[in-house]
C-alpha cells in the first residue's frame, strides 16, 4: 500500500496496540499491519497540520488584513485535497487487502471520516480567505475583535482535536463538545450583532460577508467536534 508519506517519522507508533488479534494471524502479518495503521494515522494529523496552518492564515487574512495570507490558502486548500485523496485511497486499499480485524476496521473508518472533517475545515478557511479579500476595500467592521475571538476559539478546537487524535484521548474529544456549545452562542450573538447594526442597512455587502465568516467558523467548530467524536468511537466503541 503506497501511504501518503512513508517517510516520514511516526507520531504515535503505539496506536494499535492491544488490538484484538485472530488466532490464525501470524505476529508478522500483525505487526506489519500495525505499522500501516500508524502510518494511515500519521498522515491524518500531517493532513491536520496543514489544514490547522490553513486555520491560521484565515486569521491573518481576515483579521490582520494580510493579503498574502488570503492568496496562499489556495495553495494550501490544494494540498489538503491532495492529501485527502491519497488518504482515502490508502484507507480503502487497507480494508479491502489486510483482513484487518473489527478495531482496525473501526479505526480506520473512522480516519476516513476524519480526512472528510478535516477536508471541509479547509475549505471554510480557504473560503474565509476569499470573504476576506472582498473585505479589503472596506474599513475594519466593529466587529472583527470580536469575531476573532471565535476564529481563535475553533482554531483551538481544530488543535485539541488533533491532539485527541494523537493521543487516542477520549476526554479531549469529549471537551471539544463543550467548546462547540461556546463558539455556537458566538455565532447567535455575532449573527444579531451583525444584522441588527445601525450601519447594516448602508453597508450591506460588508455585513452580509461577515455574516459568512461566522458561519464558516461555526461549521469549521462542527466539524472540530465530530473528529472528537470519532476519536471517543475509536476507543470506546462507543457513539459520543
Amino acid at each position: 500500500m503506497n501511504t501518503a508519506s512513508s517517510d516520514v517519522e511516526s507520531i504515535n507508533p503505539t496506536v494499535s496496540n492491544n488490538i484484538e488479534q485472530p488466532l490464525n494471524v501470524s505476529p508478522t502479518f500483525r505487526s506489519a499491519l500495525d505499522l500501516k495503521l500508524t502510518r494511515l494515522q500519521r498522515d491524518v494529523l500531517r493532513m491536520g497540520a496543514l489544514v490547522e496552518s490553513s486555520c491560521l492564515l484565515a486569521r491573518e487574512a481576515l483579521c490582520d488584513r494580510n493579503i498574502d495570507a488570503a492568496k496562499n490558502l489556495k495553495k494550501h486548500d490544494k494540498q489538503v485535497d491532495y492529501l485527502y485523496r491519497q488518504i482515502e485511497v490508502d484507507c480503502i486499499n487497507l480494508i479491502t487487502l489486510e483482513s484487518p480485524v473489527t478495531r482496525d476496521v473501526r479505526l480506520v473508518s473512522a480516519l476516513m471520516q476524519m480526512i472528510r472533517d478535516l477536508e471541509r475545515i479547509g475549505d471554510y478557511a480557504k473560503d474565509i480567505g476569499e470573504v476576506s479579500l472582498k473585505l479589503f476595500p472596506y474599513p475594519p467592521h466593529d466587529a472583527i475583535e470580536q469575531i476573532q475571538v471565535m476564529l481563535d476559539r475553533c482554531r483551538s478546537m481544530v488543535a485539541l482535536s488533533l491532539l485527541s487524535l494523537s493521543e487516542l484521548d477520549v476526554d479531549a474529544g469529549r471537551e471539544i463538545k463543550e467548546k462547540d456549545d461556546v463558539v455556537d452562542d458566538d455565532y447567535e450573538r455575532l449573527f444579531d450583532l451583525l444584522v441588527q447594526s445601525p450601519t447594516a442597512a448602508s453597508n450591506v455587502e460588508p455585513t452580509v460577508l461577515l455574516v459568512l465568516v461566522i458561519r464558516y467558523l461555526e461549521r469549521i467548530a462542527d466539524h472540530a467536534t465530530n473528529i472528537g467524536r470519532r476519536v471517543v468511537f475509536v476507543v470506546t466503541g462507543e457513539r459520543h
